[in-house]
């Protein structure tokens, strides 16, 4: 199979081996695989594969079609639709996948738009719903959110009843998301228009002091990106009189039953929004396979609305 590889800090295409699927495992062909900033680290040499998943071969999610099945897979038949999250590897024509590390694609989706869901949606609905809480009513604000689980983060909040409030430095990109139904600030000053409940934090350490003036007392700032830089400070006096609470997260490096579980979350939860059209996933742009470097490069420039997608096959 030809596939994505990253080999002495460069970015290519080259040939491997077949993968083969293990116990409870399936094999996919992948029909698109979606870019992260995951995948921008591991090119840089930065965020190495988790143990099990291949060291050269990035990608955290992809859609295709199932062509065969490992002892014990039985969730899903041969030719059955899935997007699904790995650990890396997903950027190839082929890929292994544990069954319960996939969902099934809904009718209507393109595979373009399956391609670029599964780790963005899974991300920020595990961030905010099930490690903060977000509830019916609240104040949310997004940082950084014209990208992949940025646009995410908008949509589900706006469908759960909060009131959303992103920034978005790029200035051309804010009236885009603002028709994902989000109130839409540049990123200074933004403490002005608080207080919020729930902060999702995807820029890093530059907001780290303002979130603290902006969160409601009792509230959540979740950090789930650091794309501005990953060290700062805060004042811990007000952290404690706000009674607030500071967490991450990531997905790529739990263990299978926890991602299995935020996935069928996600199952339950979201599939049926982008079945009656609450939410959408936005692609900004397709490459091929073939044109990956080209893609890393574009994803590196920023400025996006939404997800940059690899075609394969």
């Amino acid at each position: 199979m030809r596939a994505a590889t990253i080999r002495d800090g460069s970015l290519g295409v080259a040939d491997h081996p077949d993968p083969e699927p293990g116990r409870g495992e399936i094999l996919v062909r992948v029909r698109a695989a979606g870019l992260n900033g995951a995948d921008m680290l591991q090119r840089a040499g930065r965020y190495p594969a988790p143990p099990g998943s291949p060291r050269d071969i990035p990608g955290l999610e992809l859609a295709g079609e199932v062509v065969a099945r490992g002892p014990g897979a039985e969730r899903f038949d041969e030719g059955d639709c899935v997007m699904a999250i790995v650990g890396g590897g997903g950027q190839a024509e082929l890929c292994t996948v544990h069954e319960r590390g996939a969902m099934p694609v809904p009718e209507g989706l393109s595979w373009e738009e399956a391609g670029g869901f599964a780790e963005v949606f899974t991300t920020a609905h595990d961030a905010l719903f099930t490690q903060a809480g977000l509830e019916m009513g609240e104040r949310l604000l997004v940082h950084g959110a014209a990208g992949g689980v940025g646009t995410a983060a908008v949509q589900m909040g706006r469908a759960a009843g909060a009131t959303v409030t992103a920034t978005v430095r790029n200035e051309a990109k804010r009236e885009g998301v603002q028709a994902l139904g989000a109130r839409v600030l540049a990123p200074e000053g933004f403490a002005e228009h608080g207080p919020f409940d729930v902060i999702l934090e995807l820029v890093g350490a530059p907001n780290l002091s303002s979130n603290l003036d902006a969160v409601e007392t009792g509230g959540r700032i979740c950090v789930i990106g650091v794309g501005g830089g990953p060290k700062g400070e805060i004042n811990l006096l007000g952290l404690m009189g706000k009674r607030a609470r500071i967490h991450g997260s990531t997905i790529r490096a739990r263990p299978l039953e926890e991602k299995a579980a935020a996935m069928r979350a996600v199952e339950r939860h979201v599939l049926p929004l982008l079945d009656d059209g609450t939410v959408r996933v936005p692609i900004a742009e397709t490459f091929p396979l073939d044109r990956v470097e080209e893609a890393y490069d574009r994803f590196a420039e920023g400025g996006k609305l939404g997800k940059l997608v690899l075609t394969v096959g």
